[in-house]
């Protein structure tokens, strides 16, 4: 029997766009968004950002050295996370798990600056019970330490709690620990995953 839900938060609750996020930071200091990405993301300073080891404050410290220039702290916050779209076909589900008395977690990889924006723009992570995210973990998945603190928030054993995620290999060491899982595609296809498991939404 299920007792908790796990929800992955980019691309199943909200989607968004790196490509977005790097235009947006270039076109604050002149940079293209292939060279942001080549700074931001080749370069691995973003997933540092994701599992905490960067504060919002040294993130822009660094992103104002690394471009050579003074950028406004809240533009550069801005042009990073206003990168989502609510998916509005999820919000009826988890209402309707939590209606039924589900537990509600959040498993995600994440920054604090685009865990705040979802918060504030859209009214989808307030109907969670409890939340895992990367930054707060220190570490990022398929890391096993981010799994570990997603068991200790389920409040349930492994194989009571059901894990949805759009990355394979996330969903692949969510099963080596037991868990119900399944690779999410869309809302419709969530929907008869949970029906098989007669579970209705």
């Amino acid at each position: 029997m299920i007792r908790t839900f796990l929800f992955d938060m980019g691309n199943v609750l909200a989607f968004f766009s790196h490509d977005k996020m790097c235009e947006q930071m270039g076109g604050l200091c002149g940079r293209s968004r292939a060279e942001i990405q080549k700074l931001l993301i080749e370069s691995g300073i973003q997933w540092e950002y994701e599992r905490g080891r960067l504060s919002p404050a040294e993130f822009h410290s660094w992103f104002e050295q690394t471009v050579g220039q003074s950028v406004d702290i809240q533009a550069l916050q801005t042009a990073g996370s206003d990168i989502f779209e609510l998916n509005s076909t999820i919000i009826p589900v988890l209402d309707a798990l939590k209606t039924q008395g589900y537990r509600l977690v959040l498993l995600s990889n994440t920054c604090v600056s685009h865990f705040e924006f979802i918060w504030n723009e859209f009214e989808v992570l307030q109907r969670f019970d409890d939340y895992v995210t990367s930054y707060t973990a220190g570490a990022i998945k398929p890391d096993p330490a981010i799994f570990q603190c997603a068991l200790e928030k389920i409040q349930c054993a492994p194989e009571e709690a059901f894990y949805t995620d759009d990355i394979v290999e996330y969903i692949s060491q969510a099963r080596l620990l037991g868990m119900q899982a399944e690779v999410f595609t869309d809302t419709e296809t969530l929907i008869s995953q949970l029906a098989r498991r007669e579970i209705l939404v």
